[in-house]
């Protein structure tokens, strides 16, 4: 009988080339201009009808999702099967996923074989609780722990990646978090999903980020940032970050998908604000 650890192991034969150096992927121009979702935008709605909800994303004419809240092998309460099932049923496709810290030592097996199934072909820590974060040796201790996932990540033909807030970024009494995670973690074994709300909060500019670590961010998360003293979330377009100059250089960072994400939709529902963003998006960044 084929163990899970074999299973991952062969099962990531077949995608060698995907895990090759990324500088030969983004002259091939190979990103995408599918426009994508992260779901937690809808956390709410799925919480009272799932499939309804996702039903209504692909409507809107999104063709690709990212999934959060992945717990005891289901996604949105469906199994890995069923979820694969049901997203090509309405032509959507998930190619990355969010997956918490205890996740990467404890399931985390099981949990690459789940992502298979449903075609994910990222897996992204997604958040550091506080008390994960509290110090650069708190960080070092993440960094080898996503190295060890990351082994497992690729031997499956799934690329892992860290996903930033802005607390990265903080001085910590002689370093940042955010420096530790890219410069202790094997560029082969880790890679980035930048989310450009949270480097903007943290005053960081994504294209230099993308100029001194190319091809290291194949995901990306497109959010908005009112132009309010709160620089609180909105819909993409209605804001102040320049995704236009920003997407000019999508292949210095190497990205392959991108997802719109807004935290909060005050006032309005997030249906409508994930329309306000795909519209934008479908009229001015990706033809």
């Amino acid at each position: 009988m084929t163990s899970r650890r074999d299973f991952i192991r062969q099962s990531g034969l077949v995608s060698t080339v995907f895990m090759t150096d990324p500088s030969g992927f983004f002259r091939k121009k190979t990103i995408s201009t599918k426009v994508g979702l992260q779901l937690y935008t809808l956390r709410n709605e799925i919480s009272k009808d799932a499939k309804g909800t996702i039903e209504q994303v692909a409507k809107i004419g999104y063709k690709e999702v990212e999934s959060f809240g992945y717990n005891n092998g289901k996604y949105f309460g469906m199994e890995a099967k069923d979820f694969a099932a049901f997203l090509k049923n309405i032509g959507l496709t998930s190619p990355s996923g969010h997956y918490g810290l205890g996740q990467l030592t404890k399931g985390w097996e099981p949990a690459i074989e789940d992502a298979q199934v449903v075609g994910q072909k990222y897996m992204v820590l997604a958040y550091l609780q506080e008390n994960e974060r509290k110090s650069l040796d708190d960080y070092k201790k993440v960094a080898d722990r996503l190295n060890n996932a990351g082994k497992l990540c690729k031997a499956g033909g799934i690329q892992l990646c860290y996903h930033n807030h802005d607390f990265e970024f903080k001085d910590l009494g002689g370093g940042i978090g955010y420096d530790i995670l890219t410069k202790q973690t094997d560029p082969n074994l880790v890679k980035f999903e930048i989310d450009l709300y949270w480097a903007t909060v943290a005053k960081q500019n994504p294209i230099e980020m993308f100029k001194k670590m190319p091809g290291r961010f194949p995901l990306w998360h497109v959010k908005d940032m009112d132009n309010t003293d709160k620089h609180f979330f909105t819909e993409v377009g209605k804001g102040t970050i320049n995704f236009k100059d920003i997407f000019a250089h999508a292949e210095t960072a190497g990205m392959k998908h991108f997802f719109v994400e807004q935290d909060e939709c005050n006032p309005g529902p997030p249906l409508t604000s994930i329309e306000t963003s795909y519209k934008y998006i479908a009229t001015n960044l990706v033809k």
